[in-house]
């Protein structure tokens, strides 16, 4: 048999956000920011996940998390600068990051421990990305 009073309060809220807290001292209004505040880093983690490619990991330690959770804002803001700066190039983030991971740098280690190192010869559309964000273009020296 149905619980119609349960199937009643389903069919109440279908198609609403109900926001459940334990701030009681924070207005309505700060909530809802702090959730939209949230809603926008679980959008980055999402970005981080598809468009920068850094899978999810679990960490139990509290420093792993800490660092973890830094990577992933670190990318975050990579991606909004690229996407505030590129945006008057008509570049999307997506687009400049697929240019700059074909950016590649090189190290190897010879037979008699000697090292070799080299950094991919740069196109013209990857010079221009560097310049259009407003950042040195990589150079081997530097690296």
């Amino acid at each position: 048999m149905l619980d119609q009073r349960a199937l009643d309060r389903a069919r109440m809220m279908d198609g609403k956000l109900l926001l459940v807290t334990n701030m009681a001292d924070h207005e309505p209004e700060q909530i809802v920011e702090r959730y939209r505040a949230l809603a926008d880093i679980e959008r980055g983690f999402r970005v981080l996940k598809s468009d920068i490619e850094i899978a999810p990991v679990y960490h139990r330690l509290p420093d792993r998390i800490r660092a973890h959770a830094l990577i992933c804002f670190l990318a975050l803001v990579l991606y909004r600068v690229l996407r505030l700066k590129a945006s008057d190039h008509k570049l999307s983030p997506t687009r400049a990051l697929e240019i700059a991971r074909k950016i590649q740098f090189h190290q190897v280690l010879l037979h008699r421990r000697e090292t070799a190192s080299g950094l991919t010869k740069l196109k013209p559309e990857q010079r221009d990305l560097f310049e259009a964000i407003g950042l040195p273009a990589p150079a081997a020296s530097r690296l």
